[in-house]
């Protein structure tokens, strides 16, 4: 059985360079998702996980059992505040999120609804309303590779956002997304491989 592979799909969207901005054309793409608002540290954010990894996992094993295997993709998080121009510098407290895994395009709304189900009856409780299967299209994008701490990302963001971007002729279209490469439980603060992109458009 052959075994679809997010790291070699995904490379060309996957392997920004650390230190500089590159543009990229990001196609529509499926994700489990579920929204929230506050500190990624709290508990609202962990929580989500908590039924987000369970039901990604869930499909996977359900495609496995059909005949089609994938490895589960990198946890993904939209964020954004209520005054976009005030991202990089807002609370932590204030930030709203949509935490994500991505899904190959044969996973449907009958699998989900079916890995719901399971995680639901386990967790004995329902799903949180907006747990969902939805596709997402970010098109053109700025995107730069992050090592390091999360909490040291902001003069990154704010370069992207106040310097990068209106000095190339665009403007920012979407939220904020960032993919952790890496798993933050299993590597260093110093290590941690983050990819920042900010959909945009060209004025």
């Amino acid at each position: 059985m052959d075994k679809l592979d997010f790291k070699k799909l995904m490379r060309p969207f996957w392997s920004p360079p650390r230190g500089a901005f590159e543009i990229v054309d990001v196609p529509e793409l499926s994700f489990v998702m579920i929204d929230g608002r506050g500190d990624p540290n709290g508990e609202a954010f962990q929580a989500a996980l908590g039924w987000l990894y369970p039901v990604s996992y869930g499909l996977k094993f359900a495609s496995k059992a059909a005949g089609r295997d994938y490895g589960v993709g990198p946890l993904e998080g939209l964020w954004w505040t209520p005054d976009p121009g005030r991202f990089a510098e807002a609370s932590r407290s204030d930030w709203q999120w949509t935490a994500m895994i991505m899904q190959p395009d044969w996973i449907d709304a009958a699998m989900f609804d079916a890995a719901v189900a399971k995680a639901a009856a386990k967790q004995r409780q329902a799903a949180p309303a907006t747990l969902r299967l939805e596709r997402l299209k970010e098109g053109l994008s700025v995107q730069t590779l992050h090592i390091g701490a999360y909490r040291d990302e902001a003069p990154t963001i704010a370069a992207m956002h106040g310097e990068f971007i209106p000095q190339n002729g665009l403007a920012e279209t979407g939220k904020h997304h960032e993919i952790y490469l890496s798993d933050a439980r299993r590597v260093a603060p110093e290590k941690l491989r983050t990819i920042l992109r900010q959909p945009v458009r060209r004025l």
